[in-house]
């Protein structure tokens, strides 16, 4: 018989809120549900009209001291239906337990095993120091900009009183689990490449693709430093370097007509060793090698989070390590290689911990045929039991 943590989970999973232009409402129906199963208040928090904020809250002994907030993301990424073998949102389950869907790995399954561990914990009568804030947030997929990243800047946030947060991390194909104190941040970057115009059959001076060679020929340059850096160190990650990837080349009407101007988009995460304003002026001198008129514009850069610190010096993470030892987890900390809204939350100065109770399981987030085991999404809420008490009550 199927535990009724697998069934939460897998009616989560149901709820199609895929990006773009997702309606949270399923979501919120659902969450609220949750709440009242554990006798818990719910309150949702709008900073943006229609990306709801959900926040489940279990009071602590000593509600003063500062907060744990469980942090998790309800929105998804598109799926192609016809890439996978089980309906992308059917939570179908086979004979191995393997559990498909898109979110079963990010990040619904986290969301679900906090609200399990914390039933579990809260239904034996344990009742601990400090307040846990379970959030359910939008947009994470598509950046965060109207989700955790306005909202820890909100009085609501605010008055949570937070001083550590949980959030996601990455499955482990090995016996592993990942963990993450840091990531790289996101430049989304394009340059505008402008020239003269004119018939294609002609020479024209300063043209704006001898402009956009120049431009791709640097960030490549850079781009293969980076590679080479990677695969010489076998202990470096990705998350360990810059990575620059081109996107998206813009520009031009027909074959037979030199436009007026091009541009190019990269897509670059600094790693946290790079000093930003550094980086931003070799990317202008490379404008001014271009010739006139290039320049940069900014889809999207994110200020330099703070990493935050696995010693002594943060007892957070003490408290974590010496719950998962007695586990005998094997932890291995590094660099995020994407973006997570643990960084909205460093930013603002409260450490954060990124971890997925997931190991000995296929990296699949935003991949087809997303799956994760039962046996593993339940091993998990039992790693969150111990490691939710271990971090509310130092």
């Amino acid at each position: 018989m199927e535990s009724e943590a697998v069934t939460n989970f897998r009616t989560y999973l149901r709820i199609p809120s895929v990006q773009p232009d997702v309606d949270y409402g399923p979501c919120l129906e659902f969450l609220k549900g949750q709440a009242k199963s554990l006798d818990l208040p719910c309150r949702i928090f709008e900073v943006v009209a229609k990306k709801p904020i959900v926040v489940i809250s279990w009071e602590g002994k000593e509600p003063k001291l500062p907060s744990v907030l469980l942090n998790s993301h309800m929105d998804v990424v598109p799926v192609y239906p016809e890439k996978w073998t089980h309906d992308p949102f059917s939570a179908d389950k086979d004979a191995n337990g393997n559990i498909y869907a898109r979110g079963s790995q990010d990040m619904k399954c986290v969301g679900i095993q906090y609200i399990e561990a914390v039933r579990r914990l809260k239904f034996s009568g344990i009742k601990l120091k400090r307040t846990l804030h379970l959030s359910f947030v939008p947009d994470e997929e598509i950046g965060g900009a109207d989700g955790m990243k306005k909202f820890v800047h909100t009085d609501d946030f605010k008055k949570l009183n937070i001083g550590f947060s949980l959030d996601e991390g990455m499955a482990s194909p090995t016996e592993e689990f990942v963990l993450y104190n840091g990531e790289r941040s996101i430049w989304h970057m394009c340059i505008h490449c402008p020239g003269t115009p004119g018939h294609g059959s002609l020479m024209h001076p300063s043209t704006a693709g001898e402009k956009l060679r120049i431009i791709i020929d640097r960030f490549m340059d850079f781009r293969q430093k980076e590679k080479e850096k990677l695969e010489a160190n076998p202990t470096l990650t990705v998350g360990d370097v810059t990575t620059i990837n081109l996107t998206q080349i813009k520009g031009g009407v027909q074959p037979n007509v030199v436009p007026p101007e091009l541009q190019v988009i990269f897509d670059a995460r600094l790693a946290v060793t790079i000093d930003h304003k550094e980086f931003l002026a070799m990317i202008e001198s490379w404008c001014n090698e271009a010739g006139p008129g290039t320049h940069l514009t900014f889809i999207q850069r994110n200020a330099k989070a703070p990493v935050t610190p696995l010693d002594e010096s943060n007892p957070w993470w003490v408290a974590f390590k010496r719950a998962s030892d007695a586990m005998n987890l094997k932890i291995r900390t590094l660099i995020f290689p994407g973006g997570t809204d643990s960084r909205f939350v460093r930013e603002v100065g409260i450490p954060a911990i990124g971890f997925s109770p997931i190991n000995r399981t296929p990296i699949l987030l935003h991949d087809h045929d997303e799956f994760l085991n039962e046996t593993i999404f339940l091993k998990g809420i039992d790693i969150y039991e111990k490691i939710i008490p271990a971090v509310a009550d130092i």
